[in-house]
């Protein structure tokens, strides 16, 4: 039988969970950065809309999958953050598919992105010669980032969360010894108090935990 104030406390309590959820994982599953992101927005929204209709779930079971769900989101979220082994395989990273006007195939299908897809992305970024692109990336939330011959560089971070990011620290030709020397000369002896780290200019941009 259809209750309305069954209904009503669900989506109260679905309302409630949601909010709570957003404040404690951070403000950009609201913008996602990554596949998994948009996934545990789906999920979620599913799960309340789903279960508000149907009788069968009490309040009680309701409440207990969106703490199950809502505890392997916080739990998932406080590893790709300080486990950059676990963040990585989560979420991936950017894949250069276009490197000095040549398509790279290879990069290409390890994106699992077929050549329909690649030249409908480049087309949609206004793309329509290759040799015009000095750098085309296809960033972990599966957009593509295009650098045109002419254009300043693509500068990712090489330290993020306290963690060095190796890709980088490889495409840039440095090693963690000379990192380590760099950040010594700005005082820095651990990097895990760096929130962020670009090099641009031959010069770093630090951020640290203790920042304001």
């Amino acid at each position: 039988m259809f209750i309305y104030s069954d209904v009503f406390i669900k989506l109260v309590v679905g309302f409630l969970f949601m909010t709570v959820l957003i404040n404690f994982s951070g403000k950009g599953n609201l913008a996602p950065t990554s596949a998994i992101d948009q996934v545990q927005n789906y999920v979620l929204g599913g799960i309340v809309g789903g279960v508000i209709y149907n009788s069968a779930v009490t309040l009680l079971q309701f409440v207990l999958v969106l703490l199950i769900w809502s505890l392997l989101i916080l739990v998932t979220r406080y590893l790709k953050i300080h486990i950059r082994v676990i963040g990585k395989f989560i979420d991936g990273g950017p894949i250069t598919i276009v490197r000095n006007g040549k398509l790279l195939v290879h990069n290409c299908l390890k994106a699992n992105l077929s050549a329909k897809e690649i030249d409908f992305k480049l087309r949609t970024a206004g793309v329509y010669q290759l040799d015009d692109v000095k750098r085309a990336i296809v960033e972990q939330n599966g957009s593509l980032t295009v650098l045109r011959q002419g254009d300043g560089s693509i500068r990712y971070p090489i330290i993020v969360d306290g963690q060095i990011d190796q890709d980088v620290l490889e495409l840039m030709d440095h090693d963690e010894d000379w990192l380590l020397a760099q950040l010594a000369q700005h005082g820095i002896k651990n990097i895990r108090d760096v929130y962020m780290a670009k090099y641009k200019n031959h010069q770093f941009e630090i951020t640290r935990y203790d920042e304001d």
